[in-house]
């Protein structure tokens, strides 16, 4: 039950939020009302930094949401130059992260690690297709057992200056798996071979480590939606 009621607190978070409670026990000595605002932004840095408890399907073939978010795009794009996986066309699945949402990164599939690349860049609005291109991100190349490589970007955006990856050449990972973060405000790409069905579509919401974004084996057609 505690689990379900009660986020556990990604380590990265706790200095920060030590830090506003700090400046607002400082606020409270200067003037009561500026301690409790300073209150409440140590209370908004814990449900920024809440990581919480996820249940991943697992089946070969399935792709999970490596993120929490909005779909922004599902189109053709050539992966990361830096990863080195050719030139062809890959389906990209990029999530928006707003400021309010979860911004644990968990690993899509499980396989094994090949190659981790951190590319310098520009800050632009992460919801934006040129971010995947031009804003800094790590982008991480897994090879996996349902028959080709896939690719994980996490992508700074606008607020966000700080890009947290725990992952390490040559790791085995399973689905799932928390790997980083993006600190306030992100974007993270998924890059899949084209002939894997994609299962979501712009405007829909997705959760990390829960929500199938994608599968190796189906042949299912692009799916539409409609707005209600």
């Amino acid at each position: 039950m505690l689990k379900q009621v009660l986020a556990p607190i990604h380590p990265d978070g706790w200095r920060f939020i030590a830090i506003a409670v700090a400046v607002a026990v400082v606020l409270f000595f200067l003037w009561t009302p500026l301690g409790w605002l300073g209150l409440l932004a140590a209370a908004w840095c814990a449900y920024f930094f809440r990581d919480p408890w996820r249940v991943t399907p697992l089946r070969e073939g399935l792709v999970v949401a490596p993120a929490d978010g909005l779909v922004v795009s599902v189109a053709p794009a050539v992966p990361p130059a830096e990863l080195e996986m050719g030139d062809a066309m890959m389906t990209r699945i990029g999530i928006f992260l707003n400021v309010l949402d979860v911004h644990v990164n968990r690993m899509p599939m499980s396989g094994r690690v090949v190659k981790l690349a951190y590319h310098p860049g520009k800050f632009f609005n992460a919801s934006l297709d040129k971010a995947s291109t031009e804003n800094e991100r790590m982008a991480i190349r897994i090879a996996t057992r349902a028959g080709g490589d896939i690719a994980v970007v996490q992508i700074a955006g606008l607020i966000a200056r700080r890009i947290v990856c725990a992952a390490t050449a040559g790791q085995e990972v399973v689905a799932g798996q928390r790997f980083g973060l993006i600190r306030f405000g992100s974007r993270t790409d998924l890059y899949l071979p084209l002939g894997w069905a994609s299962l979501v579509i712009p405007g829909q919401r997705v959760i990390g480590g829960e929500t199938v974004v994608a599968d190796a084996h189906s042949q299912e057609p692009p799916r539409r939606g409609i707005a209600h």
